[in-house]
């Protein structure tokens, strides 16, 4: 058996360190020229679900190096309204971890080899197995291809043409605030939980999280994993300011054209009038990370007939970010292939693996966009989707 992964995301790292660990031959193809290409947000917060996943795939120093650079958040959401009066406190006493993204990936991509550079264009299969297609012109030949390439998937515009992606109405500016001895006092200390959140009336919100590394990042590498070299280094709260599509009144692409500076400027505008520390936070901003993101999410489907081609992550079931859940997603998603790969034949681990992914990733799906109605009065899945 081997496998081809199209996508070095979470989903398709974290399938590609469980089949490394499984001994199962695997190549992984990104589109992307390098891993920092993108700006793809920073805070994720890992729940247990996706901490157990990590423990399944990654060596024990590579798990204990993940766990060592991701704070300890308290064990709680606050929401607040936009002159910061607690509304409510959302309590959950299970495993809370705050990593860097790029960390994470960082540390997933540590003894993996990629193939840079290679947008997958389409894929052919036969009774012997599954050739994926290159722009380049380029081709590979396995036994299995995984689309693990995002919400935008080319695989599965193939593999399931009838699987909609649709618009969540709702948009992020993402922005993250250093955090100083200055900064840190804009934050109560129940503030550095799993996430907080200060909602207007008009549904517009100011959501934050702290990324505050437990040891300094460079001893923790010398004593785990001396020969890899993350990037981040520094804590920061993240921060983004969301709100639905009408009210922002700017295009996809009007958004993607605009500086940083008036992206913190177009945030400025929508929480004008909020608490004065809910201004401060965007003013804290570091500017130059500031992004625009769309909201998209996956519409529900049922099952279907397994295959040389599957999908792991967003590429199958993306959700918006409301429920915290799709990191956590991806990576069950890669330690479940890669289990069940290591112990069945190639269509009934398919099989096993599909089945399941569908219910649990669904479930999540449902779940994120049930939360952007709650609390931003948007939610795209049609009833009984």
């Amino acid at each position: 058996m081997s496998v081809i992964i199209i996508g070095a995301g979470l989903g398709g790292l974290c399938l590609a360190q469980g089949l490394r660990q499984a001994g199962i031959p695997c190549q992984v193809h990104e589109r992307d020229p390098a891993p920092e290409f993108r700006k793809q947000g920073y805070r994720l917060h890992i729940d247990g679900a996706g901490d157990t996943a990590l423990s399944e795939v990654l060596r024990p120093e590579l798990h204990e190096l993940f766990r060592a650079t991701a704070g300890r958040a308290l064990p709680h959401t606050n929401v607040y309204d936009e002159q910061l009066r607690l509304l409510t406190r959302l309590e959950d006493e299970g495993t809370h971890l705050n990593i860097n993204r790029f960390t994470l990936r960082q540390i997933l991509l540590h003894g993996q080899e990629v193939h840079y550079g290679k947008r997958f264009t389409h894929h052919k299969t036969d009774d012997d197995g599954v050739t994926a297609f290159f722009a380049d012109g380029t081709s590979a030949r396995g036994s299995l291809l995984v689309g693990a390439d995002g919400v935008n998937s080319p695989v599965r515009r193939q593999h399931l043409p009838h699987a909609e992606v649709v618009d969540a109405g709702l948009v992020h500016l993402y922005g993250r605030i250093p955090l100083t001895a200055d900064t840190r006092r804009l934050f109560d200390p129940e503030m550095f939980a799993i996430f907080s959140m200060a909602v207007s009336p008009e549904r517009t919100m100011a959501g934050f999280a702290p990324v505050d590394y437990p040891e300094p990042v460079a001893s923790a590498v010398v004593r785990l994993v001396p020969d890899i070299k993350l990037r981040d280094h520094d804590p920061y709260m993240t921060c983004a300011v969301g709100t639905r599509r009408e009210v922002l009144g700017r295009t996809d692409a009007e958004l993607a054209a605009l500086s940083p500076d008036d992206l913190q400027k177009l945030a400025l505008g929508l929480v004008d009038g909020w608490h004065p520390r809910v201004r401060a936070f965007v003013e804290h901003w570091d500017v130059a990370a500031t992004f625009p993101q769309p909201i998209r999410t996956s519409v529900p489907i049922g099952p279907w007939e397994p295959s040389r081609v599957t999908l792991v992550g967003d590429a199958i079931h993306a959700m918006s970010p409301a429920g915290g859940a799709g990191a956590n997603t991806a990576l069950r998603d890669g330690a479940a292939l890669a289990s069940a790969l290591a112990g069945a034949p190639l269509l009934e681990a398919v099989a096993a693996y599909e089945s399941e992914m569908v219910d649990y990733g669904f479930a999540a799906v449902r779940e994120s966009a049930e939360n952007g109605r709650r609390f931003l009065g948007q939610n795209p899945l049609t009833t009984g989707a």
